[in-house]
């Protein structure tokens, strides 16, 4: 199941009594597909939604929908109950307060406690929200531009900055941002997948900060490497060309070390010398050899 399904189940889990029962409809009725006084169209890919949909039409008209199946673009079944007897049109625009050719939201019909759950039957009509594992995105596909900047503003009253936008003919309010989703989650009553949008998001945290620490473990690794097949390097050429009995017994100690252990770090190099020295002072030493295999290079003398 998506997750915006879950959703969807979480929601609909929780309309159990009339008010809500009124409200979440309120929503759904005033986002759905079309809504005029001779034909009212609520359509949805979500089986979920559309059952919710039939049931509640039923719980507060009692009045049984004929559910239509299509097809749609993306080739998804398309659930569709079609409303065209004049009489229940009537009622349902007098029950809402709807108006001909105009969306309006009448906040009246709504109390304050219940806007999280008229929220919910817009999340219901034209919601949905990616999987958290993949993005955290959260859209409305509002079918009345007008209505578009009322969910804004609604959203914006519980502090969520959802923003605008037109995708092939279709007003998107979107909202961004793993703390916001929660938030409007949290508000239409799917705390379930609130929770578990915040578990993925700890999860991901979690990762990714390993990887990080992973990553900078083998950049660390790998200068380490670096640095000692150089050293190994400078050393060799030492020994091939005026040899490493010529080093003072300090050099020729670590050098020695160097050679057979290529794997060491400056710090077990130091503590392993006949008379143990700090990182800092092995890295000295061997900056001294550098110096020496650059001057060998160069063609020059060297002082031990």
């Amino acid at each position: 199941m998506s997750f915006s399904n879950e959703v969807r189940k979480e929601i609909c889990s929780d309309i159990t009594d009339k008010d809500r029962r009124f409200a979440c409809l309120y929503g759904m009725l005033l986002f759905c597909r079309h809504l005029g006084s001779e034909r009212i169209s609520f359509q949805s890919k979500s089986r979920v939604s559309a059952d919710e949909f039939a049931e509640l039409f039923r719980r507060v008209f009692g009045r049984e929908l004929d559910c239509r199946l299509s097809e749609s673009t993306s080739g998804k079944t398309l659930y569709i109950y079609d409303i065209t007897e004049p009489e229940l049109i009537s009622e349902v625009f007098a029950k809402y307060r709807f108006s001909d050719g105009t969306r309006a939201f009448d906040d009246e019909l709504v109390s304050t406690s219940s806007l999280g759950v008229f929220t919910a039957g817009v999340f219901l009509s034209c919601g949905s929200v990616n999987d958290p594992e993949k993005e955290y995105h959260l859209e409305f596909s509002v079918p009345y531009e007008p209505l578009a900047e009322v969910l804004v503003t609604l959203l914006g009253d519980i502090g969520v900055n959802a923003r605008t936008t037109h995708r092939r003919g279709q007003n998107v309010v979107y909202i961004k941002g793993s703390e916001s989703i929660e938030d409007t989650l949290t508000f239409i009553g799917a705390q379930q997948c609130t929770l578990e949008l915040m578990n993925v998001k700890i999860y991901k945290d979690v990762r990714n900060k390993a990887n990080r620490i992973a990553n900078c473990d083998t950049a660390n690794i790998d200068k380490v490497v670096a640095a000692a097949m150089k050293q190994q390097e400078d050393i060799r050429l030492i020994a091939s060309t005026v040899g490493l009995d010529s080093l003072s017994e300090e050099l020729r100690e670590v050098a020695e070390l160097r050679l057979d252990n290529s794997g060491m770090s400056l710090s077990e190099i130091g503590a392993s010398l006949s008379e143990p020295i700090s990182r800092s002072g092995v890295n000295h030493r061997f900056k001294k050899l550098a110096r020496l295999a650059d001057e060998i290079r160069n063609g020059g003398s060297f002082e031990k």
